[in-house]
């Protein structure tokens, strides 16, 4: 039987993306990349636990969960979150940035200090600004300060990230445009909190370090990974968590969150590649994005 993997996830390591396996294997993604894998036949997805500990109870988790666990293990693993306000007393130094992923999807959030831009490529924000820095409950007031008076989320679902990727604006001025202006609103505000220090406006675009400049719109995404579905194609971008594959003529973005928790093999056997299309297959269930020019033939 061939080898099989674990996928732990997709980390952003000096500006690049790298998959991380089980054990400490590392793939690096270089653009162009062939990517070759299949599920176990017969396989079932597990949670992949918590913290750093495994599952105690071994369970099946449903294929369509990006985070792969079981309601106890996603309990415990939300209970040492920074994000969820469990660790006020993060003694360290917190960033707030104003994060743009498409037109009208700009989101404020706080990322440590000392991680640097790894936060933004993680979430796949298409350019950003740091807003201001200081201690973590400063931070907060200032995260919170943003979404009551401009209303801006902390939140952005990924769906509707991906869905814009293939129209964004063309310059790096036009996708910092929004920003710029909350920037400039937000730092003007009486309610700032006085111990997190102001940022400069310094847009900071990710759309080469994604692909995204050269890389064809994507016309859907993958929904789950089944037992003895097969996935190949050719890396031609990489946003977050996403890499956009060219599955032979298409391309189609897989978040690579929903590749934990199963058990893959790098050359399923018997993989049916179209003819002429060499390792380019795909039998994952794909959801087609909507097109913009789509007309509504109905009420619903």
């Amino acid at each position: 039987m061939a080898d099989v993997w674990k996928c732990s996830g997709l980390r952003w390591t000096d500006g690049a993306p790298v998959l991380v396996w089980s054990g400490g294997r590392r793939s690096v993604l270089d653009r162009g990349k062939k990517i070759a894998f299949g599920v176990v036949e017969g396989g079932v997805r597990r949670c992949v636990g918590a913290r750093g500990h495994a599952c105690p109870l071994g369970a099946v988790v449903t294929g369509r969960s990006t985070g792969a666990r079981c309601e106890e293990c996603g309990r415990l693993d939300r209970a040492h979150s920074v994000a969820a306000d469990a660790v006020p007393d993060d003694p360290r130094t917190y960033h707030v940035y104003l994060a743009w992923f498409g037109p009208g999807m700009v989101k404020v959030g706080i990322t440590a200090v000392e991680r640097g831009e790894a936060r933004l490529l993680e979430q796949g924000a298409v350019c950003f600004s740091w807003l201001g820095a200081g201690p973590l409950m400063a931070a907060r007031r200032a995260e919170e300060m943003l979404r009551a008076a401009s209303r801006v989320p902390d939140r952005i679902p990924y769906a509707a990230k991906r869905a814009v990727r293939a129209a964004l604006p063309g310059t790096a001025a036009e996708r910092a445009a929004e920003i710029a202006e909350l920037h400039a609103r937000a730092t003007a505000l009486a309610a700032w909190p006085e111990s997190l220090e102001r940022r400069p406006f310094r847009a900071v675009d990710h759309v080469r370090a994604f692909g995204l400049d050269a890389a064809p719109g994507a016309v859907g995404e993958v929904s789950e990974l089944v037992a003895g579905g097969v996935a190949g194609g050719e890396l031609v971008a990489a946003a977050g968590p996403d890499l956009h594959l060219d599955t032979g003529g298409r391309v189609v973005v897989l978040d690579t969150r929903l590749m934990s928790g199963w058990e893959l093999i790098a050359s399923p056997a018997g993989a049916p590649a179209p003819a002429g299309r060499g390792a380019s297959v795909l039998t994952f269930p794909v959801r087609e994005f909507p097109r913009a020019d789509a007309a509504q033939d109905g009420l619903f």
